[in-house]
């Protein structure tokens, strides 16, 4: 090859990477654009701008402008053991805006997170109800370790920044989810939650069989059912195992709830899950279950929260058909909860209901 042949060939590899440069960056601004222009996850919803329609699943991405939008003036926290309850009835019952905003298995962190965004962003919020699994009285719930779970959560919408929300959204996912934003603006695709961030996560109620329950209720005790009554004696636990007992994320809930304007009617929840994914009462695990309710019960006093427990065994807990598995009942349970959770918060007595426990400090 010649001299002049060589400088030819090297010219026309230097404009081939020019224009697949430029190329790249055109697609790059192009798909940048349609992102932006789309806004899936709300990023320029402010007060007073309704959310974008929710098209993903992963409602870490999707509640964030719920919050950001004003719409509502009260909500739920929690993970999947409260996404039942639907916040249409209890806001029609309160008086109020409800968005339910429990995620699926949402760590203590998360919850934290958005319950924190609410308090900032909404001026005079009314309710907030907040379910509290047993993940609240785990010893390393404030670890690194624990505060995610596999699946992604977004700092950066829950921040009160919107600069730093831009770059982080030129991805696949993101552009998948302004897909689907764009089919539902075309009428191809419906929304994937509803705009209170409510959705029925259960399968139909007409499908329900109660044998298949039952093997998703015991799969975790090799299919047998477990012995649920009292452990007699009571397991002895020393002076020291139990001064050695700590539930840290505690303070997370009590700063969370210490947020929100002294106007706003705290419930604290203990959802009720199957008897079988509860210590057995009389053990070392229950004696200590009940020493962080203990814990519970005193930041509420200390909050002026009320107290809704039905974390222990009763009809409801030991009934297997009220359940899909251990820990997620059917929808008769949680109209049944939206009845109690309305009665507490407008005031009247708590319901002459054993499976329902109340400690209410405001009175």
């Amino acid at each position: 090859m010649t001299g002049a042949d060589s400088t030819g060939a090297e010219q026309g590899w230097r404009g081939w990477a020019g224009a697949f440069v430029l190329a790249a960056l055109a697609l790059t601004a192009l798909l940048f654009g349609f992102i932006a222009a789309l806004d899936p996850y709300g990023a320029r919803v402010q007060a007073g701008q309704p959310a974008r329609p929710l098209m993903d699943l992963n409602q870490r991405f999707m509640y964030p402008q719920i919050v950001k939008s004003g719409a509502f003036d009260s909500a739920v926290f929690g993970t999947s053991t409260l996404r039942l309850l639907d916040p249409a009835i209890l806001s029609t019952g309160l008086s109020a805006r409800f968005a339910n905003l429990g995620m699926n298995a949402a760590t203590p962190w998360e919850q934290t997170q958005i319950a924190g965004l609410f308090a900032r962003q909404v001026a005079t919020p009314k309710f907030a109800i907040w379910g509290i699994d047993q993940t609240w009285c785990e010893a390393d719930a404030t670890s690194e370790a624990r505060r995610l779970t596999p699946r992604p959560f977004p700092p950066w919408l829950y921040d009160d920044s919107a600069w730093n929300d831009w770059p982080k959204q030129l991805n696949f996912t993101t552009l998948e989810i302004a897909l689907r934003l764009a089919a539902h603006r075309l009428g191809l695709q419906p929304q994937r939650l509803r705009g209170d961030g409510y959705e029925v996560f259960t399968p139909p109620e007409a499908t329900y069989d109660l044998a298949r329950a039952r093997v998703h209720l015991y799969h975790g005790h090799g299919g047998q059912v477990p012995d649920l009554t009292p452990q007699s004696p009571p397991a002895e636990v020393v002076a020291s195992e139990r001064a050695s007992w700590r539930f840290p994320a505690l303070a997370w809930l009590e700063r969370g709830l210490a947020a929100f304007p002294t106007t706003t009617q705290r419930l604290i929840v203990l959802p009720p899950v199957h008897a079988s994914a509860l210590p057995r009462q009389g053990s070392a695990a229950w004696q200590r279950f009940e020493a962080c309710k203990a814990q519970i019960a005193a930041l509420a006093m200390r909050q002026r929260a009320v107290i809704a427990d039905y974390a222990h065994p009763s009809v409801l807990t030991r009934e297997d058909s009220n359940y899909w598995d251990p820990a997620h009942y059917r929808l008769p349970i949680a109209r049944r909860i939206e009845t109690d959770l309305i009665a507490l918060g407008q005031g009247k007595p708590a319901p002459a209901d054993p499976a329902l426990s109340v400690l209410d400090a405001l009175r």
